[in-house]
């Protein structure tokens, strides 16, 4: 999908609206972020992923506020097109008055939405973001910050009990007020139903092919990362450059090549 028009939460929503998946890429700094939106990939997450990408940290729980704030400077001189999510790191986003003030911390840094994750403890927090303008997205399923609580990185939601607790949480997120949802490493049935009901766009990772988008880390999807987990497809690895990779996943996305079964899981 061309991001010719700058591309919004109305963008993302018509795309739903219409059928039309869409992909998104985890990046960190200015150049990673030119190269995507050259290949017209419309969303760039600035993760907290970074703590294990670029830091070298065995979880993402070192990584601060302050962290995701430079790299989403670094991400919004490389792009003028793209739709940029900052992600609040661990213990950031404790109470709603902290959530409000670091969210506003990287709004000002250059995001358009900030990404969260957890349940329904959030309820509160997403619906005092939306009411101030600033859009959320809910980060469901395996949720890295949660890691030591889950008892390390495994799929979520095979049980019919958690199953049934992760969509009514995505229900609840999204009539709270966010407007996106990230669904990782969930089965995917799961995922699918949760898409199929409801209204937002919903991202995958590691959650099948029946989500409205994907997203793969910039490292993970270029064959850079000294471990990549079973729903990471080396894109590099099929084509000529960093850019025609790029590409290669927003088209397979796109045209529903990707993410295929063996990128999931049951």
């Amino acid at each position: 999908m061309s991001t010719a028009k700058k591309a919004t939460i109305n963008t993302l929503q018509a795309h739903k609206l219409a059928n039309e998946k869409f992909s998104m890429v985890a990046a960190y700094d200015a150049t990673s972020a030119k190269l995507i939106e050259e290949a017209g990939i419309e969303v760039i997450l600035v993760g907290d992923s970074l703590g294990m990408v670029l830091q070298g940290n065995d979880s993402t729980l070192p990584v601060t506020v302050d962290d995701i704030a430079y790299h989403t400077r670094c991400v919004s001189r490389g792009c003028s097109k793209t739709l940029i999510i900052g992600d609040l790191p661990f213990g950031s986003y404790t109470t709603v008055e902290q959530t409000l003030r670091n969210s506003v911390k990287l709004m000002q840094a250059g995001a358009h939405m900030v990404k969260f994750e957890g349940g329904t403890w959030l309820l509160d927090s997403i619906t005092a973001l939306t009411d101030r303008g600033i859009p959320v997205c809910a980060h469901l399923g395996l949720t890295p910050q949660s890691v030591n609580a889950l008892g390390g990185f495994k799929v979520q939601g095979r049980e019919p009990d958690r199953a049934r607790t992760i969509l009514a949480e995505a229900q609840a997120v999204e009539k709270a007020g966010a407007s996106m949802l990230v669904l990782e490493c969930v089965p995917s049935i799961l995922a699918t139903e949760i898409t199929q009901t409801l209204a937002i766009p919903v991202v995958g990772i590691g959650a099948g092919a029946g989500t409205d988008a994907q997203v793969l880390v910039f490292h993970d999807m270029l064959g850079l990362s000294s471990h990549s987990p079973r729903f990471v497809r080396n894109f590099l690895a099929e084509c000529p450059d960093v850019q025609s990779a790029l590409k290669s996943f927003n088209d397979c996305v796109i045209d529903g090549s990707f993410p295929a079964a063996e990128h999931g899981f049951t």
